[in-house]
């Protein structure tokens, strides 16, 4: 954000999520204008809003969104919003965090740069960040007066570009990420996005036998992040230390949410019969129901 927009560009936030906004406050801190497409956290970005808001805001340079709102588990449609932006002659800066390794995501749709992290569905350590970006965007990224020493990304490639770095690097974490790089090389990353996929689907199929109603329209679902609506008579402590002391930990819904939904993650190293093991963990708690409160 701080390195590739340049001085005399505006930028549009695409904000459906707590991280969309995150990239807001990103903006704000760096002085950088921006405006911002609005979509409720329940729903995609919509490509025709953005045509629409890039025809309306004329100065804009770049659009920065989310590929996968870990809010709520919600998916955009990077590949339709990016033919958007390439259509435009707009740079597309994608936050992939969650994605990589996770989702379907392809460079040639139109975007420009992504950021992404050693962990989450790549399974490295946290501790390790990376960007991928064109030739030709660091190039004339070069050129724009640094907002920032520590996170200046032309620093980075020019120092890459000599088989060095600019600071001291978290050394124990890169040769993490170097061993979880082979390992997803070896499985393949469409293997790994198919394997996000099936165990997904078999915890969203057990927790609907149980009567857990999904927080989203099932067709805007990622493949690693599911919202629930808490249960009848459940608060979101309740439930979390009533599966914690069965050996799994759910997810609080972020902001508002916390009082109203739940999160179930399905990025790591498990079987699908440690899955059907939490279903059963779910059932049995809300057989019982909450601490205090009658079955």
């Amino acid at each position: 954000m701080s390195s590739l927009i340049g001085p005399d560009e505006e930028l549009l936030v695409l904000r459906n999520g707590v991280y969309g906004e995150r990239i807001e406050a990103i903006a704000q801190a760096h002085g950088i204008p921006y405006h911002v497409l609005d979509q409720p956290w329940t729903a995609p970005q919509d490509p025709a809003a953005l045509a629409k808001a890039l025809d309306a805001h004329p100065r804009v340079g770049v659009v920065a969104g989310v590929v996968h709102e870990t809010t709520t588990g919600l998916l955009n449609p990077i590949k339709d919003l990016g033919e958007v932006c390439r259509s435009r002659g707009k740079t597309f800066l994608v936050d992939a965090i969650s994605a990589i390794a996770g989702e379907e995501l392809d460079l040639s749709w139109g975007v420009d740069a992504v950021v992404g992290t050693a962990n989450k569905c790549i399974r490295g350590l946290p501790g390790m960040s990376f960007v991928l970006a064109r030739e030709e965007l660091m190039a004339k990224a070069a050129a724009y007066p640094p907002r920032t020493l520590y996170l200046h990304l032309p620093a980075y490639h020019a120092k890459q570009e000599a088989d060095s770095t600019p600071f001291t690097p978290a050394i124990q974490a890169a040769y993490a990420l170097e061993v979880a790089l082979r390992e997803l090389l070896a499985e393949g990353v469409g293997a790994r996005v198919e394997r996000m996929g099936h165990v997904a689907a078999l915890l969203r199929r057990g927790c609907t036998e149980l009567g857990l109603e999904l927080y989203l329209d099932e067709a805007y679902l990622s493949r690693t992040i599911t919202t629930y609506r808490l249960p009848k008579g459940w608060s979101y402590e309740a439930l979390h230390d009533a599966l914690r002391a069965a050996g799994f930990v759910i997810y609080a819904g972020q902001g508002d949410l916390r009082q109203q939904a739940f999160r179930v993650c399905n990025m790591g190293v498990m079987s699908d019969a440690d899955y059907e093991r939490f279903i059963d963990a779910l059932k049995q708690a809300l057989v019982v129901g909450p601490v205090g409160a009658s079955a």
